[in-house]
């Protein structure tokens, strides 16, 4: 949620913020008309409400037609207080609904534009260069029966498959090495649930514009999510968190379900677009002072999981229109997918500041004894989508793949994965 306090004081920096992200900057308007109806309603309210209490003692003292008139009086304050009360309640009601529909303010620096205006801030690693017919991952995996989405459609529909023998053995040393990743980096591993209430999911900002993207269960009113972030950010909900040793970090291990609406007939084929799989996500409760430089460091960390992979990369600011509205920033790691001769994303870090915070009620203890929204910050440190990138950049002439030197412990050793014959 935005700070009103802000958008009231820099109704400007607010207003270009939404432009920037191609989005209503009218809205800001009419949050701030609603405050200002909210404020005058509760001003007058307040002076009422003083002068009702004045008259009570008076009529306590009063006789006769005296007191028949402040006991008018008296009545007819009673209505207009509540008129006021009523008043305040639904300009406040109008003012946090619309206010919920501005997005968080960019960063500084953050490019301008949509999903295609992105700005590329380096490139990392060799593109493969092979001297026979490439293969999609798909085909690598099908040769390796480590992957089976013939199955998977015929049980559970389009975009769902099976990782089988050394698909789901892959699967499960990019996770484990994900969070050895995060263990090292002080983060608290944890196995999160994947279904949560209406005001977890919305306090993360994710029922806004993209919420059709998401799996309801209307029967009992909850709601499968896309990420492991909506349930770590729902962790603290309501809490007051001791800052003072540094942000408090958690790795978060969860089946992701996303509906993929909209993407009819974009990667199909195979496992790059699904609608289910499996992802550990890095989250950090830090203060506002320390948001920039925690962002980097959660790059760094994926960084360091796409080198421990070997994969080339680039990475990307991605530009406003592109951020999502809980997002201040977002760095992008994208990996070189040879079969396609293009770059897909792998990692996601966003800087969200205290716009999920202050949704979600949590705050930190200052040194003064007073509270303040603190910042969250998410990235992805591996998912079930490497799998895609690791096949295709390591793959051999013969349909063998071989394992990077990072990922060996957690297969036992192995070196190369050989076609099933």
């Amino acid at each position: 949620m935005i700070d009103l306090r802000l958008l009231r004081e820099d109704p400007d920096l607010v207003r270009a913020s939404q432009t920037a992200r191609g989005d209503d900057p009218h809205l800001v308007d009419e949050v701030l008309d609603a405050d200002a109806r909210r404020r005058s309603a509760l001003t007058e309210f307040e002076t009422l409400r003083a002068e009702q209490k004045s008259l009570g003692k008076l009529v306590a003292k009063a006789q006769g037609d005296e007191k028949h008139a402040l006991l008018t009086r008296g009545r007819h304050l009673a209505e207009q207080v509540k008129a006021l009360q009523s008043d305040a309640e639904a300009a406040e009601a109008v003012a946090t609904e619309l206010s919920r529909k501005i997005s968080n303010i960019v960063e500084d620096g953050v490019p301008v534009g949509g999903e295609d205006d992105y700005v590329v801030l380096k490139h990392v690693g060799e593109r493969p260069a092979f001297d026979f017919p490439v293969r999609d991952h798909l085909e690598l995996g099908e040769g390796l029966a480590a992957i089976d989405t013939e199955r998977g459609a015929k049980v559970s529909g389009a975009r769902f498959y099976y990782l089988t023998g050394i698909g789901a053995r892959l699967e499960l040393a990019l996770l484990n090495a994900a969070v050895d990743k995060a263990m090292s980096a002080g983060f608290t591993p944890v196995i999160t649930p994947t279904l949560v209430k209406p005001e977890i999911m919305a306090g993360t900002g994710f029922l806004g514009a993209h919420a059709d993207e998401i799996y309801h269960l209307p029967a009992d009113d909850l709601y499968l999510v896309g990420t492991s972030e909506v349930a770590l950010a729902g962790y603290h909900s309501g809490e007051i968190l001791d800052l003072s040793a540094g942000p408090k970090r958690y790795a978060g291990w969860s089946a992701c379900y996303r509906r993929e609406a909209g993407s009819y007939g974009k990667d199909t084929r195979g496992i790059i677009r699904v609608h289910q799989f499996h992802k550990v996500e890095a989250f950090s409760w830090t203060t506002v002072e320390d948001a920039a430089d925690e962002h980097r460091r959660i790059l760094g960390w994926e960084e360091e999981m796409l080198a421990l992979a070997e994969l080339p990369y680039r990475v990307i600011d991605t530009a406003a229109g592109d951020l999502g509205s809980s997002a201040a920033r977002k760095f992008d790691c994208e990996a070189w997918l040879p079969s396609q001769e293009r770059y897909l994303e792998l990692t996601s870090t966003s800087n969200c500041t205290t716009f999920q915070a202050r949704r979600l009620g949590v705050r930190e203890r200052t040194a003064d004894g007073s509270t303040r929204a603190v910042a969250t910050l998410n990235g992805t440190l591996a998912t079930t989508r490497w799998i895609v990138a690791l096949l295709e950049n390591h793959q051999q002439a013969d349909g063998s793949v071989r394992v990077p030197e990072g990922l060996r412990p957690y297969l036992g050793g192995l070196e190369v994965l050989e076609p099933v014959r």
